[in-house]
């Protein structure tokens, strides 16, 4: 299996390949042509990083700056918004349902680097997809991390960490996010 592939199977793999060095500088090119073009000329989204995009649906808006690692792996559901200064290291997918809302620098993380120093020093990862429901409000500067899944109608407090998956309807705040408890 090339790096690629194994990437795509959710198997140990090494970032330090051909291919994805390729796939990541296409990305790089998306990016910096969204992050860089007039908003009156861009619109809700740069047309290159909406065809960098796996699947996009309707009224999608990214305000920029925005940053991805390849792009191929985001899935976006309709009315989705992210804020400025977002950032998705898609790994791995990454599903977000519709009519989700991401408020400024939050972040977004597939890719989880081996523990053992001298594996990771030779980029060995392995990325672990984030599932996102719909009408889910993410508050800004809040971290999202590998392999987690976010319920329906659930919001993330700003700043918040989230290293466990979040039921449907569930507020979480904190580092590490846990449910907010009302009196």
């Amino acid at each position: 299996m090339t790096e690629r592939e194994k990437m795509q199977a959710g198997q140990w793999y090494c970032c330090l390949d051909p291919e994805l060095d390729d796939l990541r500088a296409h990305a790089r090119r998306a990016v910096h042509a969204h992050n860089t073009c007039p908003p009156d000329a861009r619109g809700a989204m740069a047309p290159e990083l909406l065809a960098l995009f796996a699947s996009v649906g309707s009224d999608c808006f990214f305000e920029a700056p925005f940053h991805c690692a390849y792009g191929i792996n985001i899935h976006l559901g309709a009315r989705v918004f992210f804020n400025a200064g977002c950032v998705i290291l898609d790994t791995a997918p990454v599903r977000v349902g519709d009519d989700s809302m991401f408020g400024p620098h939050v972040q977004i993380y597939c890719a989880q680097h081996a523990k053992d120093p001298d594996e990771r020093a030779q980029g060995l990862e392995i990325g672990l997809p984030v599932t996102i429901g719909r009408h889910v409000w993410v508050g800004g500067g809040a971290i999202l991390m590998p392999g987690i899944t976010i319920g329906d109608n659930a919001t993330i407090g700003a700043g918040s960490v989230v290293t466990k998956d979040v039921a449907a309807g569930e507020t979480v705040v904190g580092n590490p996010a846990k449910p907010l408890r009302r009196p």
